[in-house]
């Protein structure tokens, strides 16, 4: 049960002018006097900046291509290389979709700044957040579920030695991921045999 408010509480002007700030304090933010400040805060720029970064990281492609032949072996079939520039423009065309750009975005930075006590074996985020970049990088399905999986390849095989627990798995998540939407696989060159036909002229006119 609440407690009463005294009249001369109410007749206060001290007291009464007090309580009209606290209310326009919550009216204003739903916070109450203090306004809440996140630890991370997206905003444009913040995607820009992440644009920028992952423009500019070579190490990518490297890691890319590496994973590229070593798939290539595993399937007995041959994959292209991918070269650096064709990288950089497949990172326009990602963050080019603001939806898909700031998503992206917030897990990268995620996962650059992120570092847990003693590299604890429990300690499974980084590899959550991982996949998730990279599902998300490569698009719909199927290429999403097979930057997934890549993913997790390429992360057993890349041991960078500085940075925190999140940057091999970052590394490894922009690898698999653009790898996987780029161009150079076989299968990915021609039609899918199994589109029916009847829907696709339905589709096309």
């Amino acid at each position: 049960m609440s407690r009463p408010v005294r009249e001369d509480s109410r007749e206060n002007p001290l007291i009464r002018s007090y309580l009209l700030r606290v209310i326009k304090a919550f009216a204003i933010t739903g916070k109450g006097t203090r306004k809440y400040r996140p630890y991370m805060h997206i905003s444009p720029a913040t995607v820009e900046r992440e644009y920028e970064w992952i423009r500019g990281r070579e190490s990518v492609v490297e890691l890319l291509n590496e994973v590229r032949a070593e798939l290539s072996a595993a399937f007995e079939t041959e994959v292209d290389p991918v070269e650096y520039d064709q990288f950089r423009a497949e990172v326009d065309a990602v963050f080019a979709d603001g939806d898909r750009a700031v998503n992206v975005a917030a897990l990268v930075a995620l996962l650059r700044d992120l570092d847990v006590e003693d590299d604890y074996p429990g300690f499974v985020v980084d590899e959550l957040l991982g996949r998730q970049l990279a599902g998300t990088i490569a698009g719909a399905q199927p290429f999403g579920l097979l930057a997934e999986a890549t993913f997790h390849y390429a992360d057993i095989t890349h041991h960078p030695e500085v940075g925190g627990a999140g940057l091999d798995d970052l590394d490894a998540a922009l690898a698999a991921g653009f790898q996987t939407r780029l161009p150079g696989w076989n299968w990915t060159e021609t039609a899918s045999p199994f589109a029916v036909d009847a829907a696709v002229e339905r589709a096309e006119r």
